[in-house]
């Protein structure tokens, strides 16, 4: 069996335990005009039949208000211990960039990146390796980097579509500490959570205790961890409040009992399936009922440690360590109500969301594999990919953002905005003026401020001015960016426009100055 092409797909949503609302109305609606058809050939009596018919089309046409628009959005997620290495010249492969359809969102969490104290500090100066890589990568595509969070080893980026960035809010980022009486970041997680199209979403990224007979310790540290993880907002102030969670990283659960020979057999021959029961994750998820509000797609994978390093060959060393799925992915949808403490009987279902939401999620993973492509690492990465069907809560960006005239660095430009909803505006708002494909919001090549001395009003629209000795003097495609300092994200964006070559580029020697069509 090929992962990539023949995993199944796992699905989970926030209206219904077996199937979407919408496929659950689409099966009623057939069956009622189904009946109407019966009606229409078979009614003797007129009026007997117009009464039928009248009664099955209201219901057909209450069945179709109950339709639920939605888009989808597709997720890649990528979870890898890295053991100190730099990270390849390309990762391709790991992004599936050439896939289709194309991506959304790419969520990347690592484990055990280089922080020594030198290359740690360095970092905080300036992005790490890991960081330029994927934004080198990702930039050209359209893809900008939302924000990042990093503890030591830990590190999370969360890369979008430029199309998305208005609609991604409320962004926050925190860290728990578990290596060490809690006290040093070599263990624990990062998380990121925001708002994305109205939609409460959080991405935890983890690295939990080491070793075999350290199962029990890992599901307390998780524990903690999504207890001692809070945020900064009314409505999704701790982990668990979020409408979807994605728990992922090297959560380090082994496989129990079986030797060493019968796991490498078991490997050999593609049954992985004789594993799966003495999966620690897995057999701890039958006994901890918070776990089992977590899902996560069958391991039709190799286990991705402990590999010979830039080899597809388990551990030979001495201490002959035995193969684990140590890197995993999980998600979990908010249930309807938690369980409480004094009723373990009532298990938490990650589709029991009331059925009437308004605006539900649809979580469906398409994909769970390996990457065995990669070996600078001891750990084999791990991809996910899911399709997000929800209903978009809004789909207008907070600011229109739009450049006026022409642009050129010979001279200075004007720029409009205007605030179209109430949000969180501050005078400490600032517009940004980026190159096509940048990486992330502080890549700009200058910007200005908002108006300073009051808050606009909705629907005003306001102009501001860029000096020319700030506008590139080469010009090209630009865009602009409206940025909030309370919602830590872009919340406007203008289309793209052509920024004029300078005389002034042509003067000073930076192009070829044309005389007749011809380069001088």
């Amino acid at each position: 069996m090929d992962p990539l092409t023949d995993s199944p797909r796992v699905r989970s949503d926030s209206m219904s335990s077996s199937a979407s609302q919408g496929s659950r109305t689409k099966t009623l609606l057939r069956q009622r005009l189904s009946q109407l058809l019966t009606c229409v050939e078979d009614m003797s009596s007129d009026d007997e039949a117009s009464e039928e018919v009248s009664r099955t089309l209201d219901e057909a046409f209450q069945l179709c208000g109950r339709f639920i628009p939605t888009d989808t959005f597709r997720l890649h997620m990528v979870t890898w211990n890295v053991a100190t290495a730099e990270p390849p010249e390309d990762v391709t492969s790991l992004l599936q960039l050439d896939v289709q359809p194309t991506t959304d969102l790419y969520v990347i969490g690592l484990q055990e990146v280089n922080a020594t104290p030198v290359k740690f500090i360095s970092d905080l100066i300036a992005e790490d390796s890991w960081s330029h890589v994927f934004m080198d990568t990702l930039a050209p595509r359209g893809f900008v980097k939302v924000t990042s969070v990093r503890m030591q080893g830990l590190l999370l980026l969360v890369f979008a579509k430029q199309i998305h960035l208005p609609f991604i809010r409320n962004i926050q980022t925190t860290y728990t500490r578990t290596g060490i009486f809690g006290y040093w970041g070599n263990k624990g997680g990062v998380s990121v959570r925001f708002s994305f199209y109205g939609h409460m979403v959080c991405f935890l990224n983890c690295h939990l205790a080491a070793h075999m007979n350290y199962s029990l310790e890992r599901v307390d540290e998780f524990e903690y961890i999504l207890e001692a993880q809070d945020f900064d907002l009314y409505d999704t102030p701790q982990i668990r409040d979020h409408k979807v969670v994605f728990w992922f990283g090297d959560l380090n659960f082994r496989i129990a009992d079986h030797g060493l020979h019968f796991l490498r057999s078991s490997i050999n021959s593609g049954r992985l399936n004789l594993l799966w029961n003495k999966d620690q994750l897995i057999m701890m998820k039958k006994k901890e009922p918070f776990l089992q509000e977590f899902e996560e797609g069958p391991l039709d994978f190799k286990p991705t440690y402990k590999f010979d390093r830039n080899s597809d060959t388990y551990d030979t060393s001495g201490k002959k360590r035995k193969p684990a799925w140590t890197d995993r992915i999980l998600w979990r949808i908010k249930p309807k109500t938690l369980p409480s403490d004094d009723d373990e009987e009532e298990k938490a279902s990650t589709s029991t969301v009331d059925g009437q939401d308004e605006f539900p999620i649809l979580v469906t993973q398409d994909k769970y594999t390996s990457d065995m492509s990669y070996g600078i690492s001891d750990h084999k990465p791990v991809i996910a990919t899911f399709s997000l069907d929800l209903r978009k809560c809004f789909d207008t960006p907070p600011v229109h953002v739009s450049p006026v005239g022409v642009w050129s660095a010979d001279q200075d430009a004007l720029l409009t905005y205007t605030v179209q909803e109430d949000f969180m505006s501050s005078t400490w708002d600032w517009i940004g003026l980026y190159k096509v494909g940048f990486k992330s919001a502080a890549d700009y090549e200058t910007f200005v401020w908002v108006r300073e001395d009051d808050l606009p009003e909705i629907s005003e629209v306001i102009q501001r001015s860029v000096e020319k000795d700030k506008i590139p003097l080469l010009g090209g495609q630009y865009v602009l960016g409206y940025y909030s300092t309370n919602m830590q994200s872009i919340t406007g964006l203008s289309a793209s426009f052509q920024i004029l070559e300078s005389k002034r580029a042509v003067m000073e020697g930076l192009v070829p100055e044309d005389i007749n069509g011809f380069n001088k």
